[in-house]
C-alpha cells in the first residue's frame, strides 16, 4: 500500500461515532448548508417506504438535518412510487426529468438526473433496497461534509453479510473493482466499499463529474473525483452493517463487465473491440448463449447542461 494511502486511512477514515449528531447539526446551522437525500428506485416497494419513513422521522421531524428526500423512480412496475410518496418522499419519475434527452436504463442515469430535481448543497445517495435501515447511514456520510470544508465526497463502509455469513457480500468489489483500483489507481486502494451505493458529496463536485449511466457509476465517480479534487478531499465512514437484496451470479457478471468498461474508458489505452459479454443458461437443448451489451454510455457534467445552468441563474 502506498504511504499516501496509509496516511489517508489514518486521517480520512472515520466511524460515525466520531461526529455526534449535535455537532453535525451545529455545523449545519453555522454553515447554512442544505442537505438532499436521493433514493434511486426500481421495483423496491418492499423496502423504500421504511427507508424514507426512518429518514423523515429521525432527520427531518426529530432534528432538522435533512431538507428534502427525493425518490427517483426509474420505471417501476410495482407500487414503489406510491409507497415512497405515502412515507413522505417527493417522488419524481426519471423520464420526467430533462425530457429533451431521452432516458436510458441504469442507476447512474437516475443519479445524474436527480441533480436537476434537488436543491441541496450536499447530496446523499442511498440505495432503496436496504433492509434493517438506520438513519446513521445518512448522518455518517453527511457529517464530514458539514464539519470539514476540505472534504468533498464521503463513501460509507460497512460489513456486507451474504447468506448469513459475515463479510462475504460485495463479490463484484472483490473480484473486479478492488483489483482494478489497486492496479491502476492505487491511491484509491484504501476504500473499503468502493462500489457501495451509500455516499454523499458536495453539489459543487457532482455537477462537474461525468456520470456513467449504468453500474460503473460508483467506480467512475471515485476515479474522476480523485483526478478533480485529490485524495485528501475524499473520505469514508464506518456505518456498521449493510443488508440488502443480492443479485444472482449472471447479473453480477454483467455488472462486473460494465465496471471494467468504465475503468477501461478512463485508462485511455486502446479500445474494447467487442464491448459485449456472452453468458450461458441451461435450456431444453442444453446450454444456450445469451449475449449482452456491456458498453456504457456516459452523461456529461451537469454543469454543462443548459437547463441546469438556467436553474442556477434563476
Amino acid at each position: 500500500m502506498l504511504k499516501e494511502v496509509e496516511h489517508w486511512l489514518s486521517t480520512r477514515s472515520w466511524s460515525m461515532t466520531d461526529r455526534p449528531l449535535h455537532k453535525i447539526l451545529a455545523a449545519k446551522h453555522r454553515t447554512g448548508q442544505s442537505v438532499s437525500v436521493v433514493l434511486p428506485a426500481l421495483n423496491e416497494e418492499a423496502t423504500v417506504g421504511d427507508i424514507v419513513a426512518i429518514i423523515r422521522h429521525d432527520l427531518m421531524q426529530q432534528v432538522p438535518l435533512v431538507d428534502e428526500i427525493v425518490v427517483v423512480d426509474s420505471g417501476s412496475t410495482d407500487r414503489t412510487s406510491e409507497v415512497a410518496a405515502a412515507a413522505g418522499a417527493r417522488v419524481v419519475h426519471r423520464d420526467d426529468i430533462l425530457p429533451r434527452i431521452p432516458a436510458v436504463p441504469g442507476k447512474g442515469e437516475v443519479l445524474w438526473r436527480s441533480l436537476l430535481v434537488t436543491s441541496g448543497d450536499i447530496v446523499a445517495f442511498i440505495d432503496a433496497d436496504l433492509k434493517e435501515f438506520s438513519s446513521d447511514f445518512v448522518t455518517g456520510i453527511v457529517g464530514p461534509l458539514l464539519t470539514d470544508p476540505g472534504v468533498d465526497l464521503v463513501k460509507a463502509m460497512y460489513d456486507r453479510p451474504l447468506g448469513g455469513a459475515a463479510g462475504q457480500g460485495g463479490r463484484v468489489t472483490e473480484m473486479m473493482a478492488r483489483p482494478l483500483l489497486n492496479m491502476h489507481w492505487p491511491q484509491l486502494a484504501g476504500f473499503v466499499q468502493p462500489l457501495g451505493g451509500e455516499y454523499a458529496a458536495r453539489r459543487s463536485l457532482l455537477e462537474q463529474l461525468p456520470f456513467p449511466v449504468g453500474y460503473g457509476i460508483e467506480l467512475g465517480m471515485l476515479v474522476d473525483a480523485l483526478h478533480l479534487v485529490g485524495l485528501d478531499a475524499l473520505a469514508q465512514v464506518d456505518v456498521g452493517v449493510r443488508k440488502h437484496r443480492h443479485q444472482d451470479g449472471q447479473a453480477l457478471g454483467r455488472m462486473a463487465a460494465q465496471i471494467y468498461r468504465t475503468a477501461q474508458l478512463r485508462l485511455a489505452r486502446g479500445h474494447l473491440i467487442r464491448p459485449s459479454l456472452t453468458q450461458f443458461e441451461r435450456g431444453p437443448d442444453g446450454f444456450e448463449p445469451r449475449t449482452y451489451s456491456v458498453d456504457t454510455e456516459e452523461r456529461p457534467p451537469m454543469a454543462d447542461i443548459t437547463e441546469y445552468q438556467s436553474r442556477k441563474v434563476a
